[in-house]
């Protein structure tokens, strides 16, 4: 089993047609994804990669092809419309991963997104992907991923590849992994996504990757500790990072205490969490919570 995108997901791509998109949906119909359409306004009538007809709009494209998830990758000015168009064609699970989108512009679609009941990943994220050629939506390189039981949920995309990486090597398998994204303001949050995994059947435990900046890890060690039936390994980076200094992602900094990554990791851990000492332990750390479920 898997969250959010399986093998029943029928995929759009906006923004097909541009270096980016078409790259990147040929990366996802490799992958297995159900690839169904194509959105770029203009270009409607048009066929990419021989097999997938291009639309000028959503509407168009989930009328003809019944598409129900999107992966939005156009330039920053234009994401937060691309974003709206495809709520509005009744989308319930949009993917965006454009970076730079503009603050102002990512709070008023990720509202919208709240108030319609969309799960909205990103803007700026890798995407996510449910492993076994079930699904991939997003940029992550599919073949280091293992079909398991391993939710993975993190803020940083190269992390989440770093943490699929070490526990594929372990033989230790995934449901789903999902990129969050690192902006100050994005849609699905850490909350969100393990609301999912505790009613997945098939996820058995949660590997958890936050950052400094902004209080989602907090959020999230609430949540694990009022409701989360099942194991959690945390790891917070930026350990060393001085405040008031953006490191990396554009939510990445120190701007008070709740901020920092010691109070993340001590509010995990008062939350059951096993913490996860460095990005070098992810799997170790995975691996020994499967054991200690397992006894």
């Amino acid at each position: 089993m898997s969250i959010l995108v399986d093998k029943n997901t029928r995929l759009l791509v906006q923004g097909i047609t541009g270096k980016e998109g078409s790259f990147h949906a040929k990366r996802c119909k490799e992958y297995g994804t159900n690839l169904v359409s194509g959105v770029t306004p203009g270009r409607g009538g048009t066929m990419f990669d021989e097999t997938v007809k291009v639309f000028n709009t959503v509407e168009q494209a989930v009328a003809e092809t019944k598409a129900n998830v999107s992966l939005v990758v156009v330039p920053p000015a234009f994401a937060a419309d691309a974003i709206a168009e495809a709520m509005d064609a009744s989308i319930k699970t949009v993917v965006c991963i454009t970076e730079g989108v503009p603050v102002l512009d990512s709070v008023k679609v990720v509202d919208y997104a709240r108030r319609n009941g969309v799960a909205l990943i990103g803007p700026n994220c890798p995407g996510l992907i449910s492993p076994g050629g079930k699904c991939k939506v997003g940029i992550m390189p599919g073949h280091i991923h293992k079909a398991g039981r391993i939710g993975v949920v993190s803020r940083s995309g190269t992390l989440s590849y770093e943490a699929v990486g070490q526990l594929t090597a372990m033989g230790i398998g995934q449901s789903t992994v999902v990129g969050i994204g690192g902006d100050p303001v994005s849609g699905t949050d850490f909350v969100d996504v393990l609301r999912r995994f505790n009613d997945d059947a098939e996820t058995d435990a949660v590997v958890l990757i936050g950052e400094i900046g902004g209080s989602k890890e907090q959020e999230a060690a609430e949540y694990i500790k009022g409701h989360f039936k099942k194991p959690v390994a945390a790891l917070i980076v930026g350990q060393s990072a001085p405040p008031g200094r953006r490191m990396g992602h554009a939510g990445a900094i120190i701007t008070g205490a709740a901020a920092k990554a010691d109070e993340k990791m001590k509010a995990l851990r008062a939350a059951g969490a096993a913490i996860i000492p460095s990005p070098g332990d992810i799997g170790r750390t995975a691996q020994e919570l499967v054991t200690d479920k397992k006894k």
